[in-house]
């Protein structure tokens, strides 16, 4: 019914179905998924909503090796299932529900977001670090021939120019929001 994809590896086919209504694949090597998309196969007809036909979902960073606790959490919350050899593996849980019940979910999940999301409007130093980490990332993505960057070369003017210019671009198209997401 479904496929799931992680970047860079095979296609996954292999859900194990719960019920009518839920099912979950098993993601070995949790710990280094950046992205993942799932899919309908086609085998199996169900109707959907066209308001989101398909996404991909960025993981890197959410990991987390607790269990989660409750429904309100996104369902690509990644659960820990600890192997002998100290990997993680994931558990991705897929709900089929109606459209009601997941603009409800979604509503409380984005409430829930907002509320936790730091205002950086408020806090001029967090807004400042914030800053700082994207231009030292920026900066860092210029390497020598080796691919290593040493600790006191130093940066051309052109690229904190680079930076500022698509740092500004980014504020107008939308603002701080970029800011706020820790990566």
């Amino acid at each position: 019914m479904f496929g799931c994809c992680v970047a860079g590896r095979l296609l996954q086919t292999n859900l194990q179905q719960i019920d009518e209504t839920h099912a979950l694949f098993e993601l070995p090597h949790a710990s280094v998924i950046n992205h993942v998309c799932v899919f309908l196969l086609g085998t199996v007809a169900i109707r959907l909503s066209n308001e989101k036909p398909s996404a991909v979902f960025r993981l890197r960073g959410t990991f987390t090796s607790t269990p989660a606790s409750d429904h309100t959490q996104n369902a690509f919350t990644t659960t820990a299932v600890h192997n002998s050899d100290a990997e993680v593996t994931a558990v991705l849980g897929i709900s089929i529900e109606t459209i009601e019940q997941v603009q409800i979910q979604m509503s409380t999940l984005n409430s829930a977001l907002v509320k936790s999301a730091p205002n950086l409007t408020k806090d001029p130093s967090l807004l400042a670090s914030r800053i700082i980490n994207h231009l030292f990332n920026y900066v860092s993505s210029f390497v020598d021939a080796s691919g290593t960057m040493t600790p006191n070369v130093m940066v051309p003017m052109s690229i904190i120019t680079k930076w500022y210019e698509s740092f500004s671009n980014k504020i107008k198209a939308g603002g701080i929001g970029f800011l706020e997401r820790s990566e």
